[in-house]
């Protein structure tokens, strides 16, 4: 039985395919249009996942869509109204589209998809909760989904059990822990809904020094962690903005202007923000583990992307074990409505845990073979070299060792937003240039942002406080002691940006200023090829880890084709692309005039 899951018409649309139960093929329409966070129907998402299951839409069972579209257009009408006529400008922007095919959405989806089968549409954060609970590899488990709004809830918690999610608490729109972080994302100069994970990287820059006039001022968050928010200092309930005049005056200063310098106060708000975040989290997690005695959390929904307050959560010891939606975010909710379709809709039941769990190391995208990446460089005329599969490991080592940037094209592409060693670009975490050279010269983004490693699992607990894999790169953790260098005066003393130039560990480039890092580890069962190219690296230098970032460039989504591979490889300063068994030598390739407008869009100053 083959079930499709769309999301769409937010941000992230998406499509999955579900085939009795096991999750068979996931994308990003993004990946394919090339326009981040694209949100139209994914109509290449779909043609893809139709293609990996080898049938047409006259093969699918079921499609199911991740929210219920009447009651979010309810919550639009309902909001204007309240605050009529002050949202008259947003509400305008909006109603064209709704009336277009949002209101109608059962007909565009027969539409878009040539498809007259049977359709249903759960609610947001039921997909949510579904994409969190019934992947992961507990038998039962707490869940807890938090993002800026679906239809009318905000934040839920509730209970997975056997093949059944069952919500029992909500908050509601407006009130929205990921809309307070969306607020202070637009107030430090960072685009909603895309630079929230900027503003987290941000945090550790700055102090505190707001913690209290947000908990006095904007959110009042009660010991189970609910929370109202103080309605009067924000303008997304009716406006175009996030906050309004009440918010600068409170900080005294106006929203930075983006791409301006990053002064004192923008860390210190990014800091704050995100300690309150934390607090919220931690509070709420108490108080579900309390209700509901169970051993086991599941996270999802946009906030469960903040890897910074996934990690404290996990130190804090309230469960045994968490594990969070890898597409935490709208484009999950893809996975989570075809789940919910298959265990809710067909009360099909789902198979006992079996230690690990049913994502698949989020592999879920399009592959190509060596032919196919053989035909295209044949065709393009472009030198490389073709390795044996065996040497490759080894190979690529000597090229990290040599302090080389490496474009790294291999396998499935990742679901969902992290680079997890399909589309990576990697390099040495030895190196005290690398985290300036990569992201200057070749991810052409803010010097601030750190990079993750990627760790054999084997290995991951020499290096961090983690007791545990964490596969797709939601966990931060504590550098170890054993291997941290004792700062100088002069460099305790270095304020804000300035912490940037410390020598923090002896794996530098991914030792961000607060001493953690966002770990990504690999096992051999998951990924063989990155996991021996690692191997071979720890046996050359001793290091069990490398940088991974994600093969793309500042508002550029991450590469899906050896086209797209090749092309961000020649327009930035990588230094080799290894795409399957072909080698790449930027020094071999010809000289490229780089467009003047994808300079000014993704390059700029």
């Amino acid at each position: 039985m083959n079930i499709l899951g769309i999301s769409a018409y937010y941000h992230d649309s998406a499509a999955c395919l579900v085939r009795d139960g096991d999750i068979l093929a996931a994308a990003q329409e993004e990946r394919f249009t090339r326009k981040k966070h694209d949100a139209s129907y994914p109509a290449s998402a779909v043609a893809y996942c139709l293609r990996e299951a080898g049938i047409g839409p006259d093969g699918l069972d079921y499609v199911a869509f991740y929210e219920k579209p009447f009651i979010k257009f309810e919550r639009l009408l309902l909001t204007y109204l309240s605050y009529a006529p002050v949202g008259l400008p947003s509400f305008m922007m909006a109603l064209p589209q709704w009336l277009k095919y949002k209101l109608w959405l059962k007909e565009t989806l027969a539409k878009e998809l040539d498809y007259n089968g049977p359709m249903i549409f759960p609610e947001h954060h039921e997909s949510h909760a579904a994409a969190a609970f019934f992947p992961s590899p507990f038998d039962e488990a707490a869940i807890l989904t938090t993002d800026g709004v679906g239809e009318w809830t905000t934040t839920s918690w509730g209970i997975g059990r056997e093949n059944r999610v069952s919500l029992k608490s909500e908050i509601k729109f407006p009130h929205s822990l990921g809309l307070l972080y969306s607020a202070f994302t637009y107030f430090c100069g960072f685009r909603v809904n895309s630079g929230e994970y900027k503003l987290m990287g941000l945090a550790p820059y700055g102090e505190p020094k707001y913690v209290d006039v947000i908990k006095r001022e904007l959110i009042d968050v009660k010991d189970d962690g609910s929370f109202r928010l103080n309605l009067r200092y924000f303008g997304y309930m009716a406006g175009l903005r996030m906050t309004n005049g009440k918010f600068d005056r409170l900080f005294g200063v106006s929203p930075r202007k983006p791409e301006t310098p990053i002064s004192d106060i923008y860390m210190d708000l990014a800091r704050s923000v995100q300690v309150v975040t934390e607090e919220i989290i931690v509070k709420m997690a108490r108080h579900i583990r309390k209700e509901t005695g169970m051993r086991n959390l599941c996270l999802a929904g946009g906030v469960a992307l903040n890897c910074v307050a996934n990690g404290l959560l996990l130190r804090e010891g309230i469960y045994d074990d968490i594990w969070i939606q890898p597409a935490a975010g709208d484009a999950g909710g893809a996975l989570g409505a075809a789940m919910t379709a298959w265990h809710h809709y067909l009360d099909k039941p789902r198979d006992p845990a079996s230690g690990r769990d049913r994502q698949h190391a989020s592999y879920l995208g399009p592959a190509f073979s060596d032919d196919e990446i053989g035909k295209f460089l044949k065709e393009k005329d472009i030198a490389h070299e073709k390795l044996e599969q065996a040497e490759i490991p080894s190979r690529v080592a000597r090229l990290i060792d040599g302090q080389n940037v490496i474009g790294w094209f291999q396998g499935r592409m990742e679901f969902g937003p992290r680079a997890l060693g399909s589309r990576s670009i990697i390099g040495d975490a030895r190196s005290r240039e690398m985290q300036s050279v990569m992201n200057l010269k070749t991810k052409f983004r803010e010097s601030f942002r750190p990079f993750a490693p990627t760790v054999l699992a084997e290995c991951v607990s020499e290096y961090f406080d983690l007791d545990r894999e964490s596969p797709y790169m939601l966990l931060v953790a504590p550098v170890k002691n054993e291997i941290r260098r004792d700062l100088t005066q002069e460099e305790l003393g270095r304020k804000g940006l300035d912490k940037l130039y410390n020598i923090r560990s002896s794996v530098p480039a991914i030792t961000h200023v607060d001493f953690s890092a966002r770990v990504q580890t690999v096992s051999r069962d998951d990924n063989p090829l990155y996991h021996d190219t690692i191997e071979e690296f720890r046996k050359l230098t001793g290091c069990g880890l490398i940088i991974n970032t994600s093969y793309n460039v500042r508002g550029e989504p991450i590469v899906c084709s050896p086209e797209d591979a090749y092309r961000c490889f020649m327009r930035t300063n990588m230094d080799y692309l290894i795409m399957g068994r072909f080698l790449i030598d930027k020094k071999q390739q010809p000289p490229v005039q780089i467009p003047e407008d994808w300079l000014k869009e993704f390059a700029p100053d």
